[in-house]
């Protein structure tokens, strides 16, 4: 299955990428996919890192011919007095198209979805601003007191369906559309992700465990303390997963299953690259690791291969019936699925000592009393 863009929607990607001024209009990009994205999981909220962080709620991406989960995570506001507009799927004329979050004065339409967390599928009842300061509503949010003064405390009343439903429109999809004032706030001047939500998106795309042909709708990692924070110490795995219902598999898609059965049906394992932290001794290390790694992992799907073969080939001689059959490549799947996700988190366990120390950004003054 491909991605096919219009050439509007590629072009105003582009800018969206390439611009770190303000947009007045919320960017859409359709994608040629027919079934909607898993239900949303069931997570705890981690930790604030710090005064002047706002939630930004996970939901499910698609890229690689698949969904695949951004966690939700902290993000330090760009600006004073700006909040954060999810994104969100919707079904128009026959396909799936995906609105891009943004940062504004104004919380602006986010397609019903109830993400949770103060976003209950309009407004956002997580927080306010006050003379330059975010005040964080402790009722929906996981704040330490001891370190952040600006709270309240005020129940959310949610008045609509409590749903894990992750898009709007179409079969199955949130019927609610925008009110005037979600409308006007789409078109006034916002800013698109910041550099640290582009990568934190790009670092899940990279990791297979977030697919949902692999977690089927539980992502091991469905939150983190701050952005590209994938193995912190801190991230939160999902409670309970979301339905996940793609289409079966047919004769045009054949060739590239959603989720490999085999080892040998896994994409080839990339190294990363090496280098960048200013060191030759600390990058030589790394790569002398990553080679290690690599080879490592190249054993283990051989070894499991050969496994599944022999399984294979005792069935064929015992001439087993199709259940028999059946039931063992679902077992070979889920074995094959487990090492997939064993080697990515072991990848990134890596990447992440090469990462130079992560270093707090300066707090804002609190207010005066």
């Amino acid at each position: 299955m491909r991605i096919l863009f219009s050439i509007r929607s590629l072009l105003m990607t582009l800018v969206m990428l390439t611009l770190s001024a303000a947009s007045f209009a919320q960017t859409s990009v359709a994608v040629s996919i027919t079934f909607g994205p898993p239900e949303l999981p069931v997570y705890e909220q981690p930790l604030c890192p710090g005064d002047g962080y706002i939630w930004t709620p996970g939901y499910w991406a698609w890229g690689d011919d698949d969904y695949y989960w951004v966690p939700g995570t902290w993000v330090l506001v760009p600006e004073p007095g700006f909040f954060w507009t999810p994104g969100y799927w919707a079904w128009s004329d026959g396909s799936f198209i995906f609105y891009e979050g943004y940062w504004g004065p104004v919380v602006g339409f986010y397609g019903g979805i109830n993400y949770g967390y103060g976003y209950v599928g309009h407004g956002y009842e997580g927080g306010r601003w006050d003379n330059g300061h975010f005040y964080y509503n402790r009722s929906v949010n996981n704040v330490n007191v001891t370190e952040i003064h600006n709270v309240y405390n005020t129940t959310v009343i949610n008045n609509t369906t409590v749903t894990r439903v992750s898009y709007n429109g179409g079969n199955g999809g949130i019927n609610e559309r925008p009110t005037p004032q979600e409308e006007a706030a789409a078109h006034q001047k916002h800013i698109s992700p910041v550099p640290a939500q582009i990568q934190h998106v790009q670092a899940a795309r990279a990791t297979p465990a977030l697919r949902a042909s692999t977690n089927l709708g539980k992502p091991p990692v469905a939150a983190t303390p701050r952005p590209g924070a994938l193995n912190d110490r801190g991230v939160v795995t999902a409670k309970e997963g979301g339905r996940y219902n793609p289409p079966a598999r047919s004769e045009n898609n054949a060739a590239r299953p959603s989720t490999a059965v085999h080892p040998k049906d896994l994409p080839a394992i990339t190294r990363p690259a090496t280098g960048g932290t200013g060191n030759p001794n600390v990058d030589k290390k790394y790569q002398q690791d990553q080679e290690k790694l690599t080879a490592r992992q190249e054993q283990e799907r051989q070894k499991l291969q050969q496994k599944q073969d022999q399984e294979h080939q005792r069935l064929a001689q015992q001439k087993a019936d199709e259940a028999r059959k059946q039931q063992l490549e679902q077992q070979h799947q889920q074995q094959t699925q487990q090492l997939a996700q064993k080697h990515a988190q072991e990848q990134q366990k890596l990447q992440d000592r090469q990462q130079p120390p992560h270093q707090n950004p300066p707090k804002p003054p609190k207010e005066k009393p």
